[in-house]
């Protein structure tokens, strides 16, 4: 249907799935944050944000062109739409965020519409990185169960708080080099992607083309956590993997493209390691994935829809391996999410 993007490397969805494609890395010096070492912190930031913007103006400013652009699919069928309901995927709390997040996020998605259609029922998700996906996710069950028509769905997040960067320093998980040389940390980012849902039925009522089809989407849980003395063996990932292979249309289906928040944390390389043994048959090659947090940083809540960009931009453009792709996310409190996607055919109205 739509699909939004603000990233480090792109101020709309286009330009951001040709940077990741190119393999362009935003990534840049803060210019005053430094580290324990005396180094200035590697951050990857929205350069069309000034610094100075901070705070909850500063996700909502992310957030409102992301979501605006998705619902520029709807541009000129407005008349047939009765409203739509939003639901957006935010960071926990954590030193650095914004207090009342989620009150000012959605108050500044009731404003997108424009007075075109009525936006309601704005619902927040606070679940870190998998956040983003969950919305995804909570998003396709409501309109397959009739709750709504179309739902705009996506993720915002933003690591660039001095707080935040403390925070991440404190807890050995910034990417650093020199004399701390913390090559397992990760380049802190900041984002909001977004992408709307359709029914079917309202789909082919108003004349709009699919970008894609949420095959299956599945949110399990993960009892063995990053920051504690467990050792993860990939149980959450793997159950939330197996449940959206299942939906498949043919059991010797195998899926060709893999996208994930892998950020270049050990944590998460052994989870993926452990899980993808587990599930490599139904892959053409599970180590064949792609983690575009090496171009845009770790952008968190914000990460699941802008996998979704990425996918239909690779079918857009004719540049994707096959006709599935698996999008999948990690968050620090246990949340395990995975989407099966899959290539539309709009001239016969199917999916491979």
């Amino acid at each position: 249907m739509g699909v939004g993007a603000c990233t480090a490397i792109g101020a709309s969805a286009a330009s951001t799935a040709a940077a990741v494609r190119a393999g362009i890395a935003g990534f840049c010096e803060h210019p005053y944050m430094v580290d324990t070492a005396g180094n200035k912190m590697v951050v990857a930031m929205a350069p069309y944000l000034p610094l100075e913007v901070e705070g909850v103006i500063r996700f909502v400013q992310l957030a409102l062109p992301a979501a605006g652009e998705a619902l520029n699919a709807l541009h000129g069928v407005s008349a047939k739409i009765s409203a739509i309901s939003v639901i957006v995927g935010l960071p926990p709390q954590r030193p650095g965020l914004p207090a009342e997040l989620g009150a000012y996020v959605s108050e500044g998605l009731n404003s997108i519409a424009d007075k075109e259609f009525l936006v309601q029922n704005v619902q927040t998700m606070e679940a870190g990185h998998s956040a983003g996906l969950m919305a995804v996710e909570a998003g396709c069950r409501l309109v397959r169960a009739g709750g709504a028509e179309f739902c705009l769905v996506g993720g915002v997040d933003s690591y660039i708080a001095p707080e935040t960067l403390e925070w991440l320093e404190d807890c050995d998980q910034l990417h650093s080099a020199g004399e701390l040389n913390n090559a397992w940390g990760f380049v802190p980012g900041e984002a909001a992607g977004f992408c709307l849902l359709a029914s079917e039925k309202a789909r082919q009522r108003c004349g709009l083309n699919a970008l894609a089809k949420v095959v299956s989407a599945c949110v399990s849980s993960e009892k063995n956590l990053i920051k504690t003395k467990t050792v993860c063996i990939g149980e959450g990932l793997t159950a939330a993997i197996r449940r959206v292979l299942q939906d498949l249309p043919r059991s010797q289906d195998r899926v060709d493209g893999i996208i994930c928040d892998m950020n270049g944390e050990e944590y998460r390389a052994i989870e993926f390691g452990f899980a993808s043994v587990r599930v490599s048959e139904r892959f053409v090659d599970i180590a064949d994935f792609l983690a575009p947090a090496d171009c845009w940083g770790d952008v968190g809540a914000a990460s699941g829809p802008l996998f979704l960009n990425l996918a239909v931009s690779a079918w857009h453009k004719g540049y994707a391996k096959g006709p599935y792709a698996l999008l999948w996310t990690s968050s620090e409190s246990g949340e395990r999410t995975a989407l099966i996607l899959a290539r539309v055919d709009n001239k016969h109205g199917r999916h491979d």
